[in-house]
């Protein structure tokens, strides 16, 4: 155990440590967050905001294959920097040209679905991973290699840019993550998969001193994304696919307001929720701070780990 917990501090302390100069270097670059005119008042207060922060949290990567220089391993930091080059290009138009609306979401998709093809067929061919879905014990539902590449492909997809959804409030991605990083390093046999993700855990923590309320920078889609892809591999890893409407219920519950809120407006001109990813809603028809939503989620997403724990203890671990 003591092995993973240093690393992990090592991590809290250089990203603690390097965070005040990153946010000085995007300043003064000018690579800060543009700020969309429809979102609420106390948002447009956040202009000038360095954007692109994400970037701090590859220390982690770089501690995880220093202490662990294994395939795994490296198959976990390329999926982490594949992931993260896509939000990198997104965060870098938004911030060079002031454009909240980023690279066309067309461009991203294929990037997404194209990295996480590539990556699908090192994980089945090369890590052995099963093409079985894992239900109760040794009860499993084995589905033809073909429909499970394209059904976990959309998975990987879906739950990632879900999950670059939630980080829409100071901290709030940071603090609903760490639950869930905290999930797959309680239940993994890989040495790997505990130390990536208590390494994260690490990150995170030294991340957020800086992203709470009120942020002295944003995570951005260059980490957003990068932890998307990351808990998304780490679950067909770790053959939980079964928990994952439990445990990214968070995620899925913001992706899910963005479509459902899409759709009622194209279908009858009227919108289900105030604004919409979700967290928007609770702030401008409840009154809701920021750390009161981001108190909340962080407590469900808590309660969702806890939850997929106990069915993992007693009713999929053999």
């Amino acid at each position: 155990m003591s092995d993973q917990i240093i690393p992990a501090i090592v991590s809290f302390v250089i990203v603690a440590a390097l965070s005040p100069l990153l946010i000085i270097v995007l300043r003064n670059f000018g690579l800060i967050q543009p700020i969309r005119k429809e979102l609420p008042s106390d948002h447009q207060l956040k202009k000038g905001t360095p954007l692109m922060f994400g970037i701090i949290l590859f220390v982690g990567i770089i501690v995880a294959t220093l202490y662990s220089p294994t395939p795994l391993m490296f198959f976990l930091s390329i999926t982490y920097i594949l992931f993260s080059f896509v939000g990198f290009l997104d965060d870098f138009w938004k911030a060079s040209r002031q454009d909240p609306g980023g690279v066309s979401g067309k461009t991203k998709l294929i990037f997404q679905f194209s990295f996480t093809g590539i990556l699908l067929f090192y994980v089945v061919n090369k890590l052995g991973i099963d093409t079985n879905i894992h239900i109760y014990k040794n009860i499993s539902v084995d589905l033809p290699i073909i429909f499970y590449v394209m059904v976990i492909t959309l998975f990987v997809v879906g739950s990632a840019n879900a999950i670059n959804f939630t980080d829409g409030l100071d901290g709030l991605l940071g603090v609903v993550a760490i639950p869930t990083y905290f999930f797959f390093f309680m239940i993994s046999e890989r040495a790997e998969v505990q130390l990536f993700s208590l390494i994260m855990i690490g990150c995170l923590l030294g991340f957020l001193i800086y992203n709470i309320y009120p942020a002295k920078a944003f995570m951005g889609d260059t980490g957003s994304l990068a932890i998307g892809g990351s808990l998304s591999f780490l679950a067909i890893l770790e053959k939980v696919e079964i928990l994952i409407p439990i445990l990214f219920f968070i995620y899925f519950a913001e992706q899910l307001s963005v479509i459902l809120q899409v759709s009622s407006f194209k279908l009858t001109r009227k919108r289900i929720f105030r604004m919409t990813p979700i967290h928007y809603h609770f702030s401008l028809k409840y009154g809701w701070t920021e750390n009161t939503i981001v108190a909340v989620f962080g407590f469900v997403s808590w309660s969702c780990t806890l939850t997929c724990l106990a069915y993992w203890k007693y009713f999929l671990y053999l």
